[in-house]
């Protein structure tokens, strides 16, 4: 380090938090989740499923805002794991649509009621205004970084 360069200390700027607290979170969300056979990485899946009925994988790319090969994986991954199931397309039959099974319908509503046990672990001690505060300003943090603005509206993200 030259002489008079002040070192950066990555634990004073919010951003270090925000990704640490991420990190914890998404942990414990698994921890509460994984004995429902269910994963983090279904929830929006299974959410737009649960609005929206049976869908072909392309409507879902378009709700769900991932890359092709990824979104693949994760339906095969849960089709292994018995949370879809797939049918042909009455409208389209070189089409499938994709569709959450009772058993995922039953997971989702247990994971549905632990996530806010996870919340109010994280946010223990933090009062009401400063909670809507701190979702302000991830809303702007997100908002500032996003390639897409539009995907902003799905999470109700408004200027």
């Amino acid at each position: 380090m030259k002489k008079g360069q002040v070192s950066w200390d990555p634990t004073s700027v919010p951003t270090f938090w925000i990704n640490h607290a991420s990190r914890l979170l998404m942990r414990r969300f698994e921890e509460r989740l994984r004995p429902l056979a269910f994963s983090m990485a279904y929830l929006h899946v299974a959410l737009t499923l649960q609005e929206h009925g049976p869908l072909q994988q392309k409507d879902l790319l378009r709700f769900i805002h991932v890359e092709q090969p990824t979104m693949a994986a994760l339906l095969k991954r849960m089709e292994r794991d018995r949370m879809i199931t797939r049918k042909p397309d009455p409208k389209d039959s070189r089409a499938q649509l994709v569709m959450l099974t009772s058993r995922a319908n039953t997971a989702l509503v247990k994971a549905k009621d632990a996530m806010p046990e996870v919340v109010d672990e994280a946010l223990d001690g933090v009062s009401e205004p400063d909670r809507a505060s701190l979702v302000r300003t991830l809303q702007r943090v997100v908002r500032n970084l996003s390639d897409d603005p539009s995907r902003l509206t799905e999470f109700a993200i408004t200027e």
